[in-house]
């Protein structure tokens, strides 16, 4: 087997997905808010309002902390000259070879949170589906970008 990718992405990408989780895990506290709320009002036994609170402290470590952490430990890519390299997950680990001959578009996309953090994500399009490099710095991203536009242009001259 390959060794993996040599490219991580950005350590920021570790605080964009951790604020992704603090905003998931307080969604969560107001539906348990209202359930805990709902079975002290209906009289419910006291139980309940313990495994609420369990399940949110699990939830919020699961998603703040551990989950970030092992995706962007695992998240890797490398860009060759005849193919994309992609490699990510958390429990299984899914390595994706993209050739260059078939990328048909790149995309950069940056949204209000990846701005602040001086972030953007790449999204490499083939003729059957759609390949995400996430949290790489902006100025990467474009070089990135650029760089598979001129190598996928390359290999189609090839062909």
């Amino acid at each position: 087997m390959r060794k993996e990718p040599i490219n991580q992405i950005s350590p920021k990408g570790l605080k964009v997905w951790r604020l992704y989780g603090v905003m998931q895990s307080a969604i969560v506290l107001l539906l348990m808010i209202v359930a805990g709320v709902l079975s002290w009002w209906l009289e419910g036994p006291w139980w309940i309002v313990i495994i609420l609170i369990l399940f949110q402290l699990l939830y919020t470590y699961l998603f703040v902390y551990l989950f970030p952490k092992l995706r962007w430990l695992r998240w890797r890519y490398e860009v060759r000259e005849q193919e994309i390299e992609l490699q990510h997950g958390i429990f299984i680990v899914k390595r994706t070879l993209v050739p260059m001959v078939r990328v048909q578009h790149v995309d950069t996309q940056q949204g209000p949170i990846l701005r602040k953090y001086d972030l953007a994500s790449i999204t490499i399009s083939t003729a059957a589906t759609n390949h995400t490099i996430p949290a790489l710095i902006t100025g990467e991203a474009d070089e990135l970008r650029s760089r598979i536009s001129t190598l996928a242009r390359v290999a189609e001259d090839d062909v």
